[in-house]
């Protein structure tokens, strides 16, 4: 068995999207759209395969940021550069785009080696080597 892709929901689901593409060189394929449930969204797939849903509907309701907060739900997304120089790169290419860095990059005490941003929707995403 293996993980098919991981969704988030999203009152702007384009600017996600952009960032997602821009950010990580993500490909976005085409907008589905049900007009019965309002509902958006778009499937991002990445370089490894990996895939992200980004979906969106008019009744989804703003959640406050939980950049720091330890608390049961998701935590963070992971992606993997490949190195220490180029987690280094991206980090600081996004920290000058205006992206908020929120840690590092530094060696964590479990092998990695990251730095964590956070997405325009306030969600948590390590850049790991």
């Amino acid at each position: 068995m293996q993980i098919d892709h991981v969704a988030i929901w999203t009152r702007n689901i384009e600017r996600l999207r952009a960032f997602f593409v821009s950010c990580f060189g993500a490909t976005a394929g085409p907008r589905y759209v049900n007009p019965a449930k309002q509902f958006v969204s778009y499937f991002l797939t990445f370089e490894s395969g990996a895939r992200l849903e980004l979906m969106s509907a008019p009744s989804i309701h703003a959640c406050p940021q939980r950049v720091h907060a330890n608390e049961a739900g998701h935590a963070h997304l992971a992606i993997s550069v490949g190195s220490r120089e180029r987690v280094d790169e991206l980090t600081a290419s996004l920290r000058a785009a205006g992206v908020p860095v929120v840690d590092g990059p530094r060696q964590t005490g479990d092998g990695y080696y990251e730095s964590a941003i956070v997405d325009p929707d306030g969600n948590r995403i390590e850049i790991t080597a």
